[in-house]
């Protein structure tokens, strides 16, 4: 991996990012509606409105407020996680095909819900969540460490390499507990796929401040991004601090990434597409690409789990493998653009 060069694309006016960002809240705005409006049971418009303002019948109340509802809010926060997690990997390891995963943090995630499952009784989504984020912590603590130098922090090309090579030794560890614990594997099988289904309110509302916590870090490690994307040395030349930065990207990925693993498994190709889509429509500014994944990343899950919802009715497909069938094509052509690349 070579140093970056700062690319030379037009930046889009402010006209074009504004129009763009007003139809991407329009696009979140009508993924949340369809995510409440459409389902596996049928319910007419007019009694999800019924519903949603507190009339209509008790089954409508049911689904819409105790199924529906809360799923949505899992999707939200998972698919805020994955994006930003996603555009913060890409720009700090400067590869443009990069996501959370190459950190090792989705493999720590996994090991410790597999762990829990397999020898420590863990039973609920909840214990689940707290499961994947200690992992994530635990993992990209010991990335970090291992990839340090005595002359210094890790470069991102160490941390790379590190965190590909830590987390393939702990996927081949999650792979043998469940091969070898059958009632495992099958508790396993749904949240490995990656799904939103029975995310409730007691899954999400429990990981708002560790969500909060990496939006917090991922904002305060935004602005020097810019500066990192040219390389380590001319970071430093314009007084950042990279090692300060390293640990709060790395704490920002942790965070959300162990988040939103603990709230729908490991999905694939929304971290890793939308910053792609993000930076080919709003330039390379790292503050941009930060917030526009904010609103793409959401309406990607959202749509990708309503359609898992009706494609196979009255089964469900998981959002996970939904989100690996339309976002491979799409990140193909992409990446096929010149300009999409550019960091």
């Amino acid at each position: 991996m070579t140093e970056a060069v700062a690319p030379s694309r037009r930046t889009p006016s402010r006209t074009v990012r504004v129009g763009f960002a007003g139809v991407l809240a329009l696009a979140l705005v009508a993924s949340v509606f369809a995510s409440l409006a459409v389902g596996s049971n049928p319910l007419p418009l007019s009694e999800v409105w019924a519903a949603l303002t507190g009339q209509g019948t008790a089954e409508g109340h049911y689904v819409i407020w105790e199924q529906r509802i809360p799923r949505t809010l899992a999707g939200l926060l998972a698919g805020v996680a994955l994006g930003v997690a996603g555009a913060l990997v890409q720009a700090f390891t400067r590869n443009p095909l990069a996501d959370p995963g190459i950190l090792g943090v989705n493999a720590g995630a996994a090991l410790f819900v597999t762990l829990g499952i397999a020898f420590w009784g863990a039973t609920t989504a909840s214990t689940y969540g707290w499961l994947a984020c200690v992992g994530a912590l635990v993992v990209t603590a010991a990335v970090y460490l291992i990839g340090s130098s005595r002359t210094g922090p890790a470069s991102p090309v160490q941390l790379t390499v590190v965190g590909v090579a830590v987390g393939a030794v702990l996927s081949g560890i999650t792979t043998a507990i469940v091969l070898t614990h059958p009632e495992t594997f099958d508790k396993t099988r749904g949240w490995n796929a990656g799904s939103l289904l029975e995310r409730g309110l007691d899954v999400s509302l429990p990981l708002l401040p560790l969500l909060a916590i990496g939006l917090v870090c991922a904002a305060c490690a935004v602005p020097g991004l810019n500066s990192t994307v040219l390389g380590s040395d001319v970071a430093r030349s314009q007084g950042v601090n990279v090692a300060r930065l390293q640990i709060l990207v790395l704490l920002a990925v942790t965070f959300l990434a162990g988040a939103a693993t603990a709230l729908a498994g490991p999905i694939t190709f929304v971290g890793l597409m939308i910053p792609h889509l993000v930076r080919w429509s709003l330039g390379t500014d790292q503050r941009v690409i930060f917030l526009g994944s904010v609103l793409a990343a959401p309406v990607l899950m959202l749509a990708a789990d309503v359609l898992g919802r009706v494609i196979i009715m009255p089964s469900e497909m998981p959002v996970g493998i939904v989100t690996a069938f339309v976002g491979a094509p799409v990140l193909i052509a992409l990446v096929r653009r010149s300009q999409a690349s550019a960091l």
